[in-house]
């Protein structure tokens, strides 16, 4: 695997926004999930949303330090 460099570090202030909208994002698709009867194909995408953003909500209070569990783990 190739890793790139990043040449700008995000401040802690831009990754407390991004928590706040992932937050706000994965409780949309939560209520989007249990809000309605709806077909396979979408209740399969509201809960892979929802699952993927519980990874990012975890990630990024990982990187603020504000969980100490590995988010891969």
């Amino acid at each position: 695997m190739k890793v790139r460099k990043v040449k700008k570090m995000r401040t802690e202030s831009e990754i407390q926004e991004m928590l706040s909208m992932a937050v706000e994002e994965k409780k949309e698709w939560y209520d989007f999930y249990k809000s309605r009867k709806m077909s396979m194909s979408k209740n399969a995408e509201a809960l892979r949303n929802y699952t993927a953003l519980r990874g990012v909500e975890k990630t990024l209070r990982w990187v603020l330090k504000e969980i100490e569990e590995v988010p891969l783990q």
